[in-house]
């Protein structure tokens, strides 16, 4: 494919393309079914909550790095493929648990983390996988485009799914995911590009084969920074996370379907995120669009806990906030996710991308358990409060750094040092 043409006449592309976005539009509905029949339906507390948040990232913090080395060694391509019917097989247990009447939150946490492991191992193979698909010329529209879709399902799922939840139960809602995940298998399953992996023979030990993928990391300046900033901001959302849905169901006392529509108009931000990031990106610099996109998340946050106190519908306050966080998220993310696959050798990718999902993802379910604790003993809202607090130490990293007097961020001969280019 000629560097100039779109990644949409990219017959593979499509296919890789087709198979998140079924996968995205299915977990999204799963996102907002699962907690909200785990508090409506099978009475979860705040503890219980916290864990059920923990679960579901589990596994980043578990297995996230040898995961890394073990997809540099396979064909990324049959880890995707087999990621997806894992999920769905266990999704279609919760289903079934469910209509026989025998779930129970134990149950949901267990599913979680089994879910996280297929997903510390479709994330880190979908990241490694699409530089050699695509070519590093396009990974930036590449992930672009994944990012847009992200962003489209996370607005039409939610929206769908609040409707939805008016007329049938959450346990079906979910079963829809189970679908999703087959037909994401599917798409995957029918891409053609042959991997060449590395013949066995050239397989080192794997602490050795970890450790080149830490050390990668740590010993980039600016890339360290990114990473140290995304942890601490994944700790703070998963604090908010465990307590939100109790926060909008019983605090502000939302309806499933206006908690669905919350969801769903948030998601609006990532989206015009997703398709004006290229262009954001051009006028204000790559470089600075990550301090500037963190330092807009810290009131966007804010507006959460304040949605119980402003004279404005607590809803609309929810909304705004989550709209304006949505819309810095993904900007923040196709900067650093392009920047990231830009710099790192091939052969190193997977590792390097399961060190940084270590770090940034194996925060949160210590998060989603500190912020269980926290609602349990000091309330829901002062567990907001200190999650927002988190987020403002979040951004410093990228704040006070060379990026701000940045445009473009380096590539790998000059990632080594914190030399800073003149705009």
């Amino acid at each position: 494919m000629a560097v100039s043409e779109s990644l949409v006449h990219h017959a593979e592309f499509r296919r890789l393309w087709t198979g998140d976005a079924l996968g995205q539009f299915g977990a999204q509905l799963t996102g907002l079914a699962l907690p909200v029949y785990a508090v409506q339906e099978l009475a979860a507390n705040e503890w219980q909550m916290g864990m059920l948040t923990a679960a579901e990232t589990a596994a980043f913090l578990v297995i996230g790095l040898p995961a890394g080395a073990w997809v540099d060694r396979m064909r990324k391509r049959r880890v995707l493929v087999t990621s997806d019917l894992v999920r769905a097989g266990v999704l279609a247990v919760v289903v079934s648990a469910a209509v026989s009447g025998h779930a129970s939150v134990p149950m949901l946490i267990v599913a979680g983390l089994v879910i996280s492991v297929a997903s510390v191992f479709f994330d880190v193979a979908h990241q490694s996988y699409v530089p050699g698909l695509v070519g590093l010329e396009h990974i930036v529209e590449g992930n672009s485009k994944l990012q847009a879709t992200q962003s489209v399902a996370a607005v039409a799922a939610p929206a769908v799914g609040g409707l939805l939840l008016k007329v049938i139960t959450a346990p079906a809602l979910i079963g829809v995911n189970v679908l999703t995940y087959l037909a994401s298998s599917f798409a995957v399953w029918r891409i053609r590009h042959v991997e060449a992996p590395p013949h066995p023979s050239t397989h080192r030990p794997l602490r050795t084969e970890i450790g080149e993928g830490l050390s990668f990391v740590v010993h980039q300046p600016i890339l360290r920074r990114i990473v140290a900033t995304t942890g601490l901001a994944n700790f703070a959302n998963a604090m908010s996370n465990a307590v939100l849905v109790i926060y909008a169901l019983r605090v502000l006392d939302l309806g499933t379907g206006a908690w669905g529509t919350v969801v769903s108009a948030s998601a609006i931000g990532g989206l015009v995120g997703a398709v004006g990031a290229g262009r954001l990106a051009e006028r204000v610099g790559e470089a600075r669009l990550v301090p500037l996109s963190m330092l807009a998340a810290v009131p966007a946050t804010a507006l959460t806990p304040l949605a119980w106190v402003l004279p404005f519908p607590p809803a609309l306050v929810l909304i705004v906030g989550g709209a304006t966080f949505s819309f810095t998220v993904v900007l923040y993310n196709v900067a650093q996710v392009s920047f990231r696959q830009r710099v790192c050798p091939p052969a190193l990718l997977g590792r390097m991308n399961a060190s940084v999902r270590f770090i940034v993802w194996g925060t949160m379910p210590i998060g989603g358990l500190l912020g269980g604790w926290l609602g349990t003993h000091l309330g829901v809202q002062a567990t907001l409060w200190i999650a927002v607090a988190v987020t403002a130490v979040s951004a410093l990293p990228v704040l006070i750094s060379p990026l701000l007097r940045m445009r473009d961020l380096p590539t790998a001969p000059a990632v080594a040092t914190d030399a800073v280019r003149n705009p």
